[in-house]
């Protein structure tokens, strides 16, 4: 086959598949990762032939390692386990990795390692692998924004009493064979990236690593595709939804945009960290503004000050048409889910600021069901109801100083996502 042919297939088999709705699912909410690792543990116990598994942080502490440990275990059975980290969310526990995971036979990938000062200097390093995904022989999934770490354990506050608020879901059904596709791809393309930097530093060298990865490929490839068609009327009709740097730049944005333009009754969302660009927020506005009762969930432990200030420079703006704000404080929020109306929902690793709606790989699963809306609405009740509402204009002022602060917000955003390569206003 000429090589401009295998590289164009190769190129396909490292793409995620097309958002659409898939229906005859069944998608349960999970929340934290007391939750979420026991259950995925399980899936991993019970694989037969495969394993794939994506995160930002992968770290070391006693619920990380009972992943690894399950990890390992598949793979000592025959399993063909995949495992790929984020070079800068992993960073500080690479080495533990390679040594838990490589020696048990897991095939351990980093996407976009950072381990030599000269690696910010490449193109791309702004754009992290934030997604939280596991599937197990394309029948389970697990999909959210919970990170392998404890949910009690903070990595710039260390261990606190109260587990972070976070969820994921637990997806069993044909759009696990989407999730698969995603975990693949992300596995894939950092190892084809590690094989050809490897080539280059062993140009001399008779072996040919590059080549060494396409036929591994290959190999892989043999497995099924996604399944992208929409199933109609069958119950727990859901939509896996990435967004990455090639198609589907905004495409998790526009789910959310479309959702609440569309809402009449509510639109709850819980985030931690919260700067939308212009459509986004006149979404929000026009919302409140003909009666739907719109609430947002914020931080109010806050782990990182400058994306707290980003926040609450938009406070005012919101409040002012009628967008209520409470900030969750009983302990750290990492959520990032949302309920609109009776029968919309999502779940997923995105967060609504620059980073993830226009930078960093990200997935969310939408669940269009009635009864896992409401499950995560009686969620966001019990939040809101521990929470501390933001009263209009008291705790950040208004005005000229308001205006100057949003300002400056705006601007640092801009440069942040020209540095990274994205061009015009958010």
């Amino acid at each position: 086959m000429p090589a401009r042919a295998e590289l164009a297939r190769l190129r396909a088999w490292t793409a995620v598949p097309v958002p659409a709705f898939v229906g005859n699912n069944r998608v349960q909410l999970l929340e934290g990762g007391d939750a979420l690792f026991p259950r995925m543990c399980e899936a991993i116990a019970a694989a037969q032939h495969e394993v794939w598994l994506a995160t930002y942080i992968f770290h070391d502490d006693p619920a990380a390692r009972g992943v690894v440990q399950a990890l390992r275990e598949a793979a000592a059975r025959g399993v063909a386990v995949h495992v790929v980290v984020d070079g800068f969310g992993s960073k500080g526990t690479l080495a533990m990795l390679r040594q838990a995971l490589e020696g048990g036979a897991v095939q351990l990938e980093v996407f976009r390692p950072l381990e030599r000062w000269y690696a910010w200097l490449q193109p791309g390093q702004l754009r992290r692998l934030h997604q939280k995904l596991c599937v197990c022989d394309e029948t389970v999934a697990f999909v959210g924004g919970i990170n392998i770490i404890d949910d009690r354990h903070d990595m710039n506050h260390g261990w606190t009493d109260t587990p972070r608020l976070d969820f994921a879901v637990e997806i069993s059904g044909p759009l696990a064979k989407n999730v698969h596709a995603t975990a693949r791809a992300m596995w894939a393309r950092a190892h084809l990236a590690r094989a050809w930097r490897e080539e280059v530093r062993t140009l001399a060298r008779t072996a040919r690593p590059a080549r060494q990865a396409m036929d591994l490929l290959r190999q892989l490839r043999g497995g099924s595709k996604p399944d992208i068609s929409a199933t109609a009327e069958t119950p727990m009709r859901a939509a896996f939804i990435v967004r990455d740097n090639l198609r589907q730049r905004r495409a998790i944005e526009r789910s959310y945009v479309e959702a609440i333009r569309k809402a009449q009754q509510r639109v709850d969302i819980a985030v931690p960290y919260f700067y939308p660009g212009r459509s986004f927020r006149r979404a929000l506005r026009a919302a409140a503004r003909r009666g739907v009762q719109v609430r947002l969930l914020m931080q109010g432990k806050v782990d990182y000050r400058i994306a707290a200030l980003a926040a609450r420079a938009l406070y005012d703006e919101l409040q002012s048409h009628g967008v209520r704000i409470f900030e969750y404080t009983p302990a750290f929020l990492h959520a990032k889910v949302a309920v609109v109306d009776d029968d919309w929902a999502t779940v997923g690793s995105s967060n609504i600021d620059p980073l993830s709606l226009l930078l960093n790989l990200e997935a969310n699963v939408v669940v269009r069901d009635a009864e896992f809306a409401s499950t995560l609405a009686q969620r966001f009740d019990a939040a809101f109801a521990v929470s501390h509402e933001v009263q209009p204009g008291v705790a950040h002022g208004g005005g000229v100083r308001s205006w100057l602060r949003r300002a400056a917000v705006a601007w640092a955003a801009n440069v942040y996502l020209r540095l990274a390569g994205i061009t015009g206003r958010y």
